[in-house]
This record gives C-alpha cells, sequence and structure tokens, in this order.
C-alpha cells in the first residue's frame, strides 16, 4: 500500500470517527426524546435571548423539538424593541418596579412591536428553519384575559403610601388553553405575543414570563423554560445551582441569596410548579442551542426547578 493510499484510508478512519460521535450523541438524546414525545414545552424567549446573536438557533432549536415529536410553545417579551419604538416616536416612557407605565398611547406602541414586529419575525424565522409557526397574541380567541395591576408607593414628601396607575399594566386572570390546542393538535408551533384583553375589552401589556408561566400552567405543560442573560440560579458564591425544589428556591429568595432581575422569573417558575408543570428550568439563552442541551442531554444547561418530594 502506497503512502497515497494510507493517507486515503485515514483520512476515511477520521471521517468515520466524526460520524460515530454524532451517532452516539444522537442515541444519548433518545430517552431524552421518548420522555417528551407528545408533551407540551413553552419557551420565554425575549429580551437579552434575542439580543445574543441566536435567533437562527433558536429557531432551528423549536423546529426540532417539534420534528422530535414535543409541541413546544413560544412566547416572547421586547422590552428593548418597545423602549425604542416610543423614543423614536418620542412618547416618554417610566418604570415602576420593573413594570412600564402604560397610558394609551404607548399602549398602541406596545401592542404594534410585540404583536405586529417582534411576533411576525420569530414566525418567519421558525418557518424559514422548515417549521410551520402562526403567530398570535392574547387577544386572539380571548385566549388571555387580563386584570389590571395595582401597585402602591411610599410618597417621599407625605411618607403615606399612595396607589401608582400602571395604565393599561395587566396580569393574566384566565387563560383559555382550548385556544393553544386547537393550534397544536393542527401541527402548528404557537408564538404568542403577551397582550392579554381586560373584561371592556381593553388592551393589556403584560410581562412575558409571566404569561408563559400562566400558559404553562394552563395546558399543564411538562415543562417552563424561560431564557435569560445568566448560566442560572447562582449561590453566594457565584456558583450554578443546577436543581432546585420550589422549597429551596424560597429560601434563597428569603435570604438575599437571590435577589434583583432573578427573583420573578423564580417567581414565575414556582407558580408554574404549583399549578402542574412538571418542571421549570431557567436557562442562559445567550448560548446557542442551549434549549437542545437542556432537554435532550443529562446534565442539562441551566437551573432547574422542581415540586417538593412529597411526604410518605
Amino acid at each position: 500500500m502506497n503512502v497515497q493510499d494510507d493517507s486515503a484510508r485515514e483520512s476515511n478512519l477520521r471521517r468515520l470517527a466524526r460520524w460515530r460521535a454524532t451517532a452516539r450523541v444522537l442515541v444519548e438524546a433518545l430517552p431524552f426524546i421518548l420522555q417528551y414525545d407528545k408533551k407540551a414545552i413553552v419557551v420565554k424567549y425575549g429580551g437579552a435571548a434575542m439580543d445574543g446573536g441566536v435567533a437562527q438557533e433558536f429557531a432551528q432549536d423549536i423546529v426540532l423539538m417539534k420534528q422530535t415529536g414535543i409541541d413546544p410553545v413560544v412566547v416572547h417579551g421586547g422590552g428593548p424593541q418597545i423602549g425604542a419604538m416610543l423614543k423614536r416616536l418620542n412618547i416618554q416612557s417610566s418604570f415602576v418596579d420593573g413594570l412600564r407605565i402604560t397610558d394609551a398611547a404607548a399602549m398602541e406602541v406596545v401592542e404594534m412591536v410585540l404583536s405586529g414586529t417582534i411576533n411576525k419575525q420569530i414566525v418567519a424565522g421558525i418557518n424559514a428553519a422548515g417549521g410551520r409557526a402562526v403567530g398570535i397574541s392574547g387577544k386572539d380567541g380571548s385566549m388571555v384575559v387580563a386584570r389590571r395591576i395595582e401597585r402602591s408607593r411610599i410618597d417621599p414628601e407625605t411618607k403615606q403610601r399612595v396607589a401608582v396607575d400602571l395604565g393599561f399594566v395587566g396580569e393574566p386572570e384566565r387563560v383559555d388553553a382550548e385556544v393553544l390546542r386547537m393550534i397544536i393538535n393542527s401541527g402548528l408551533i404557537p408564538v404568542v405575543a403577551p397582550i392579554g384583553i381586560g373584561p371592556n375589552n381593553e388592551t393589556y401589556n403584560i410581562n412575558a414570563d409571566t404569561v408563559a408561566g400562566a400558559v404553562a400552567g394552563a395546558i399543564r405543560a411538562e415543562r417552563l423554560v424561560l431564557l435569560t442573560d445568566v448560566e442560572g440560579v447562582l449561590d453566594g458564591q457565584g456558583r450554578l445551582i443546577a436543581r432546585l425544589t420550589v422549597s429551596e428556591a424560597r429560601q434563597l429568595m428569603a435570604d438575599g441569596t437571590v435577589s434583583g432581575g432573578m427573583i420573578p422569573k423564580i417567581e414565575t417558575a414556582i407558580e408554574a410548579v404549583e399549578r402542574g408543570v412538571r418542571a421549570a428550568a431557567i436557562l442562559d439563552g445567550r448560548i446557542p442551542h442551549v434549549l437542545l442541551l437542556e432537554l435532550f442531554t443529562e446534565h442539562g444547561a441551566g437551573t432547574l426547578i422542581v415540586p417538593d418530594p412529597t411526604s410518605t
């Protein structure tokens, strides 16, 4: 055998080794694919995850989930995009406890950006990756019926607690799961903008994490996934906590280990689990294909929040 034949043989062996590695990955994923077969998984996508340059990978993950038998439901946000559009239109915007005060003029912009621009961009991305997505908002079919959020603050002058008018900012009062089931049963991937409808047909701006948790609870999803801009829940030394029970998560909030923007995400995860969702995961959405790492590998990719063990 000459040198050329040896070189060709070594090249073929290296190619086969790469293929075998790919085959091992697929085989290792098989138990997880079977575990999630015909199960719904709600994914909240927005903010830092959308800004991280992984939109194409996210769309591919959603399509692959659908092709493996999972029923993905995407709920998206869009705070930075809303802020940018309000600025372009010279509409003033302010926040109370992380919630954007939304008057009638701002609400029109919020709905335009969320239900229009962002929703259709995500739908187009999933369709371009080979999926069949359809964009809706909570107003469609009265899927998300909302109520106005009430907040208060201490007046710095009088030191008295006074009500704060947040305008058209709401929270889910009821989610009609049948609307989503009809879409899912048609073989489509629902992409939901976090807009709700009130009892008098008024439109409400709702936090996307909150909508995702409410939707997951309503359809009894197997898992809720919240994509964020950190690797997950961190302990006091800054190390990732891979798994938490509901009680452990509450303790981390109570003792101050968890603070700031992570608190509402954990609260959403806990509420979803208590509504019957099997588990909730908080992941770094900036990592390419993080959904596949979380769902189809043994080690996962972020923090998983699970129910407390039942007493015997």
